[in-house]
C-alpha cells in the first residue's frame, strides 16, 4: 500500500478556479478512462477528440495562466523537493501545452522534454526551455527508465506508460491547479493506486489547488 504524507495547506489569496464546473467537463470522463478507472480504454477516437479539443482551445490558453496557478505548481516543486538547484537529470513534462511551466522545471533539471498531443499548443510554445515533442502520452517516444521525473500539470495520467519511462527512484509530480474543480482531476490517492508498484510521497493543498509528489518505494 502506498503511503502519502499530508502537508499543511498553503493559503493563496484570491485563487479561484478557471472552470467552476469542472465536474461536468467532458475531460473528467477521459481522465478516468486514461487512468484505467473506467471503460472503455483509451483509443484512437479518444486521442483524436482530445487533440481536437485542445487545438481549439490553444489560441486563448494563455488567459488561463495566472500568478495563483503558478504558485500551486511552485509549491509542489518546492515542498515536494523536486529536482535540485544544481540542475541534473531529465524531466518529462507531459501535457506541456504552451509551455507555461517549463521554465521552473528547467531550473531544476538539466533536460526538459515537453510533450503534448495538441500541435496548436506546441506551435504557441516558446522554443526554449525544453525540447518540444508532439506525442500521445499513452505511447511516449521515450526509452524505458529514462526519466528522472514525470510532471503532469492538469494532465491525463497513463499509469503504465509513466511507470515504463520512469527511472528507478524516479519522481511523479501531479498537480490540479484548481483542485476538484479541475476538469482533468484525480485525487492523490487515486494517482498512487493507479500507478503500478508501491509509492511514498507528500501531498498538500495550495489555495484551491491540489498536488502530490510521489516516489517509488
Amino acid at each position: 500500500m502506498s503511503a502519502i504524507e499530508q502537508l499543511p495547506a498553503l493559503e493563496i489569496e484570491g485563487h479561484t478556479p478557471s472552470q467552476p464546473k469542472g465536474a461536468d467537463h467532458p475531460m473528467r470522463v477521459m481522465t478516468r478512462r486514461a487512468a484505467g478507472l473506467v471503460g472503455p480504454p483509451w483509443d484512437g477516437q479518444a486521442r483524436a477528440e482530445v487533440a481536437s479539443l485542445f487545438d481549439s482551445l490553444a489560441p486563448e490558453w494563455h488567459t488561463r495562466t495566472s500568478e495563483s496557478r503558478e504558485r500551486v505548481v511552485m509549491d509542489a516543486l518546492e515542498r515536494g523537493e523536486v529536482g535540485g538547484d544544481a540542475g541534473g537529470g531529465t524531466v518529462l513534462e507531459l501535457g506541456s501545452g504552451i509551455g507555461a511551466y517549463s521554465a521552473p522545471l528547467a531550473e531544476r533539471f538539466e533536460r526538459v522534454v515537453a510533450l503534448d498531443l495538441s500541435i496548436e499548443m506546441l506551435r504557441l510554445a516558446a522554443d526554449e526551455p525544453g525540447l518540444r515533442v508532439l506525442a500521445d502520452s499513452a505511447t511516449l517516444p521515450v526509452p524505458d527508465g529514462s526519466a528522472d521525473a514525470v510532471v503532469l500539470i492538469n494532465m491525463l495520467l497513463f499509469p503504465d506508460e509513466v511507470d515504463r519511462v520512469l527511472a528507478p527512484g524516479g519522481t511523479v509530480v501531479w498537480v490540479n491547479s484548481s483542485g476538484e474543480s479541475t476538469p482533468i482531476h484525480l485525487m492523490p490517492d487515486e494517482v498512487a493506486d493507479a500507478l503500478p508498484g508501491t509509492w511514498t510521497g507528500v501531498t498538500s493543498r495550495a489555495g484551491i489547488g491540489l498536488w502530490a509528489v510521489l516516489r517509488r518505494e
